[in-house]
């Protein structure tokens, strides 16, 4: 997609100069997957991989680094356009077995319908013009990172 290996991430901030069609998807704490549903009439999700990887710098300050992960890398497509990369950081424990298995199905179906799930603060960047967030869900004792890309055609 695109390198996100060297990305810095900051809270919101009102130093922040962030686009209102930006802010919109970004300073907000539902579910993209249901915000998605709800402005396309056809909304899928591509795998590219999920497997067993290495992490971001940027990513292993919130792990364990004795941790095994599987890294889940999707495109999330409206009206058949990608407009979110997404990026999910899972550590293999018994809390994340659901989550693992999901499929081509969005985790948000999962994240947001359990109220046992909890969403940490909310950080962005941007790569190039393209915005990111990214924020810890805590399940049980496990956290799990999700990092989200805003590609162009969403704010179409």
């Amino acid at each position: 997609m695109f390198d996100i290996s060297s990305a810095v991430w900051n809270r919101i901030t009102s130093s922040f100069l962030i686009p209102e069609e930006v802010l919109f998807w970004i300073n907000d704490n539902t579910s993209l997957t249901q915000k998605l549903r709800n402005k396309y009439s056809r909304f899928e999700v591509k795998i590219i991989r999920q497997e067993s990887s290495r992490l971001y710098t940027h990513e292993l300050d919130f792990f364990d680094r004795n941790e095994n992960f599987v890294v889940r890398e999707v495109l999330l497509i409206g009206n058949k356009k990608p407009v979110v990369f997404a990026r999910s950081v899972i550590p293999i424990t018994k809390d994340t077995d659901k989550i693992i298995e999901v499929g081509n199905k969005p985790l948000g179906e999962i994240l947001f319908n359990d109220p046992l799930i909890i969403r940490k603060e909310i950080e962005v960047t941007n790569i190039n013009g393209t915005w990111g967030r990214r924020s810890i869900f805590n399940i049980n004792q496990t956290k799990l990172l999700v990092s989200e890309f805003f590609l162009e055609n969403i704010y179409a």
